[in-house]
Order: C-alpha cells, then structure tokens, then sequence
C-alpha cells in the first residue's frame, strides 16, 4: 500500500515551550528550526520522516513531516496527531484537490495541487491533460514520490507522469535536482488551450512545469484591453500574455524573453491559432531590451512585464523592489498616451503594497501618471492557505496612463 515502512514505532518531536502551539491549532502549517527541541535524537531523523508534533506541555498536536536539515524543520501533513500517512491517505488529498478543479474548468488543464494550500505540503502538481508534472520540492514528498505518482494515476487517470526535481525550494531542502518521467513517454511539446489561445509546454526541459497556469485570470483580464492594440509582452516566457491578447482580437504583438527556446514555442503557439502574422519575438536582456526599444521610438497601446521573482526571500526584498521599480520607469514611456500597462510579480517576499509603491515610483520616474484599474491574484487553481502569506504571492497591476 505504501513505499514508506508504517510498521515502525513514529517518532516524537516537540515545541519548545515559548513556541506558540495555537498558531498550529489555528491552522499554520510550519514549524520553523528555532521553535522545534532539536535535540540530538531529532537531528538525527532522516529528512522526511513522519512524526508526531507535540506541545511544550507533551500533549498531541498534528502529524508532521521532519527535515532536520531545513529551516522549515516541520511540515504539518493533518491536524490529526495519529494520522497515518500512505498512499491511501495521499489519494484522498488529489481526490479533493481535483473535485475543486473539476468544478472550476472545463478542459483538464491546470495546477491540480498548490501544496500547503491543498493539503500536501512542497507538493506542485500541475496538469495538462492526460500528462501531469509533480514538483515533489520538501523531503517528504521525495521520499514518497512513488507512492504520489501512484495515487496520482488512480484517482486522477493520468498516462506519463513527470516529476520535476529542480528549484530553489529542494535545494533549501537540500534535495538534488533531477527531471525525469516516471510513467509513460514525452513526444515533444504539450498544446494547451488557455483563454482562447494555444500554448506550447516542454514539460521536460521549459522553467518550472512548463507553463504558468497561475496567471490564467490575468491574461484574461489583458486581453480584455487588447482589441485592436499594439502589444508588447516583456519576460514573455512561451507567450504567456501575448497569445491572450491575440485571441482576444490585438492587432499584433511582440514577446521578449531572454530564452530562444522559450520564444519559439511562442511562435508555434502563434502559428497553431493561425496568428503567425501578427505575432514576432525579440530574444534578448529585458532591460536592454526596453531601452532599445525606447531608443527607437517604440510606442505600445499595452505593456505587458511579468519578471521572474526579484524578491523571492527577505534578503532581497530591497534590491528586488528596485529592480520592479525599474522596470516600471523603463517600461511607461513605451506606452502610449492613454494606453494601458501591467506590471506583474511573483515575489513572496514582497507583499501588494510594497509592490504598487515600487510600481508607481517607477511610473512616475518614466515621466507618467498611473490611474490603477484592476489588481489580479493567481487564478482559484492556486488557492490560498488564509494563514500561509506565502501562499498568496502572486500580483498584477493595470494601470492606465495619461
């Protein structure tokens, strides 16, 4: 039933006594290192074991996964503190997780578990089609990825399954990288249709699963403003926004993205919605890349950027509120007067308001003037855990300017 021996004995892990126990009560999920007894019995747990969480006063508060090696050094996997953790109990997890989804699309493309937030801490599944992609980022999941893939394919149907061991999430976990396909075979680049246009996923080789399903409501929104527009899409990755704003009726586009590979799935995304015509691509610096095109005139009815994450831990929140800043000032001038410009960030560290404050900055360093439309979220695929802040880390702004 399970490729986790159950027969022995579970461990015991306790808070320390000015750790507060109610957060976990009232549903957080983490247990960071300096809150935990890391005596040597507990250091000595092998990254991913099960085990009983205990308060200060040893009374049974939830089943945890334990990563001594991690500053998260526990994962709450069910408020039940006798919970057993098998396969069983990992297929009714999906089992929920899909239930949501398929009440919220109609086609089976999307992130089928947003880890903490659908009950499977670290674990990304992110679905097209009969394929699905599993991102198993905390030890646990690791350990366990076969029973996952396997409870996957009962409840879920799926025939290839891909798990994809890379990130910045398993090397805190201080888990190898590796991308390989543990059922079935990948023939080449997955189409997925999305808000009208087609998109073009390397499973295998793209960033992160292949395709960012959590911007779909945004895209969405973009194309609402496209008709007839000029677009131009910065850190466009496989077309992300322009293919949207194609579908719903620009009158051509221009995507930017460092990747050639990224870019040319693009452009077989524009071919297979007969769009070809009117879509091109600009490999190259997204910075150098909107001065250039500043420095040539370039004027745009709808800018579209949507970086990487500037800020992806504390550390770097300064430097990447600058760096969202200076896209902002780089990227307003090539709007234009009374056109429209999204500025995007997927950066934890950062929250909406720290954001919007960097992104008007820059606006009005560009020399214009903001008046914000509409702020969008990740769509409802990528649920938010109401305690994990983490869990909410997506944000678009869409400001007109004068």
């Amino acid at each position: 039933m399970s490729d986790t021996d159950l027969s022995l004995p579970r461990p015991v892990v306790r808070l320390r006594p000015k750790a507060e126990a109610r957060a976990i009560r009232h549903g957080f999920p983490w247990v960071y290192a300096d809150e935990l007894v890391t005596d040597r019995r507990t250091q000595a747990l092998t990254p991913g074991t099960i085990a009983t969480l205990e308060d200060a006063e040893r009374r049974p508060l939830a089943t945890v996964t334990v990563n001594p090696n991690s500053k998260i050094i526990g994962r709450v996997l069910d408020r039940n503190a006798e919970a057993v953790i098998d396969r069983g109990w990992i297929a009714a997890r999906i089992a929920r997780a899909l239930e949501l989804r398929a009440r919220l699309f109609d086609a089976p493309f999307y992130r089928l578990v947003h880890a903490e937030s659908d009950g499977l801490p670290g674990v990304i599944i992110d679905r097209f089609g009969d394929v699905a992609v599993v991102q198993p980022n905390a030890a646990w999941s690791e350990a366990m990825i076969g029973d996952i893939a396997a409870a996957l394919t009962e409840v879920a149907g799926v025939t290839t399954i891909v798990k994809n061991g890379s990130g910045r999430s398993r090397s805190l976990e201080g888990l190898n990288e590796e991308t390989v396909v543990l059922l079935g075979a990948i023939e080449g680049p997955i189409e997925v249709p999305m808000n009208g246009a087609i998109y073009m996923a390397d499973v295998l080789g793209g960033q992160k699963t292949g395709l960012f399903f959590d911007q779909r409501p945004n895209h969405a929104f973009a194309a609402r403003l496209a008709k007839g527009a000029r677009v131009l899409d910065v850190f466009s990755h496989v077309g992300g926004f322009a293919l949207a704003c194609l579908a719903g009726g620009a009158a051509k586009a221009l995507s930017v993205d460092a990747s050639a590979a990224a870019l040319g799935l693009a452009a077989q995304g524009a071919e297979a919605m007969g769009q070809g015509a009117r879509f091109a691509t600009r490999q190259g610096d997204a910075f150098a890349t909107l001065e250039a095109l500043a420095a040539e005139g370039a004027q745009f009815d709808l800018v579209i950027c949507d970086p990487p994450a500037f800020a992806p831990a504390k550390p770097a929140l300064q430097a990447g509120l600058r760096a969202y800043e200076r896209v902002a000032r780089l990227a307003a001038p090539l709007v234009a007067p009374g056109g429209f410009l999204t500025l995007c960030s997927c950066s934890h560290a950062a929250d909406l308001e720290q954001f919007r404050a960097a992104s008007s900055r820059g606006i009005g360093r560009g020399g214009r003037r903001p008046q914000l439309l509409h702020t969008g979220y990740a769509g409802p695929d990528h649920p938010m855990l109401p305690q994990l802040a983490e869990s909410g880390y997506l944000k678009a702004l869409f400001f007109r300017l004068d």
